[in-house]
């Protein structure tokens, strides 16, 4: 039986199956095996692991336990609390006219990115005009209709990972902080900061930034050192605000300290810190990597729950769970026919009744006609049960979101 216990319970003999701490970016430690050292014991407290999971069943056991159902009965209970509010932005443009729009902005963000980030590595000439334009951008299509550049968010390939997670925290910063009503101009320098966060890792070594297996101890140091280098490099960029500084600079700090590069405590990280912590958890631990199967939107969720508190803002991850939606865009959900539903776009007034798009059904095992439904509209007569994870039914939301 798998089970959650705090790592103060840990002992020889343990078999672990997970150590709960994707919230660690770039993490190279093994997940699994049975503890045979006092010494590992001691390296998991110290990288800050409240809890892990433990298989009972090939290990030694412990009462000062839950099970891995109970967790998640919690987790998702918390979920749908957070979830009672309606979302705080309402589409002004119809869906399918905002895509157009959004595609061309999220294609064009990727290349303008990328051609900041090489010209900063070779040392030429640096214009964050067309970075400034690119936020404004962003943010005027999320007001216009949040759902378009949400679903291109989901549209990933791992092998551009570096681009496209810039370019969609910018996207969920511009989400949260409209939910939050943050000012324009301090919404306007999140997402510039946003969109730079990663600016560093142009001077982490290629074979550490992209190497498919874990990182040594030695080689996850040089990773960490990316967001300082982040940080020194806006910092020294004329153009650059400071809120768009600091945003950059604390995307990996957390609560208890155990972040990076400073390793602030509590209120010793900004507001703009925190929220950036909380979005950049929750897009790379649901982004498919080289080394890691991207959890489901809904799952990412849970696991905000689960660590908020001892590393990211309590408060503010419940005010991201209402921004986004208790079935966020890119979900897939069963509905109570049977059937198997993409969400691609929320509705501002009932996150339980989002439009989907049908396209398998449960009972029969086999794919229908695909099919485009507003939960919301009473001739619909269907709602959600839960969400699903698509590799159980060999889905690919992917394909079903535009």
């Amino acid at each position: 039986m798998i089970k959650r216990i705090p790592t103060s319970a840990l002992r020889v003999g343990m078999y672990i199956t997970d150590l709960n701490n994707d919230w660690i970016p770039h993490n190279s430690q093994r997940k699994r095996g049975v503890i045979k050292k006092e010494e590992t014991i001691e390296k998991i407290r110290r990288m800050g692991v409240k809890y892990v999971y433990i298989d009972a069943s090939r290990g030694l056991d412990t009462q000062d336990s839950e099970t891995a159902a109970e967790v998640d009965r919690r987790n998702e209970a918390a979920l749908q609390r957070a979830g009672e509010q309606t979302q705080g932005l309402r589409a002004h443009v119809p869906m399918e006219e905002e895509l157009v729009v959004a595609q061309r902005i999220h294609y064009q963000a990727q290349g303008l990115v990328g051609s900041f980030l090489n010209n900063v590595k070779i040392g030429g000439a640096v214009d964050v005009a067309p970075i400034h334009q690119l936020a404004n951008e962003l943010q005027n299509s999320v007001l216009r209709n949040a759902n378009a550049l949400g679903c291109l968010g989901r549209i990933r390939e791992k092998d551009n990972y570096l681009l496209e997670h810039s370019v969609n925290l910018s996207v969920l910063m511009s989400l949260f902080g409209n939910y939050r009503s943050l000012s324009a101009d301090i919404l306007h320098q999140t997402i510039v900061g946003a969109l730079l966060h990663d600016l560093g890792k142009i001077m982490t070594p290629d074979e550490i930034l992209n190497k498919p297996g874990r990182l040594s101890a030695e080689e996850f140091e040089v990773m960490k050192l990316h967001a300082r280098h982040s940080r020194d490099i806006l910092a020294s960029t004329e153009g650059i605000g400071e809120l768009s500084v600091i945003t950059a600079a604390q995307h990996h700090e957390r609560l208890d300290g155990t972040g990076y590069p400073e390793g602030l405590k509590g209120d010793e990280i900004s507001e703009y810190g925190r929220m950036v912590a909380i979005t950049d958890v929750y897009d790379a631990i649901t982004a498919d990597r080289v080394y890691h199967k991207g959890l489901t939107p809904t799952q990412g969720l849970k696991k905000l729950v689960e660590w908020s508190g001892d590393h990211l803002d309590p408060i503010m991850v419940k005010q991201f769970i209402r921004c986004i939606g208790l079935y966020p865009v890119g979900s897939l959900v069963l509905l109570e026919s049977g059937r198997l539903a993409a969400v691609v776009e929320a509705n501002e007034k009932d996150q339980r009744l989002p439009v989907v798009r049908v396209m398998y059904h449960t009972k029969f095992r086999m794919p229908i006609t695909v099919e485009t439904l507003d939960l919301a509209k009473p001739s619909t007569q269907d709602r959600i049960v839960r969400a699903v994870d698509p590799d159980d039914y060999r889905i690919d939301v992917r394909k079903f979101m535009i």
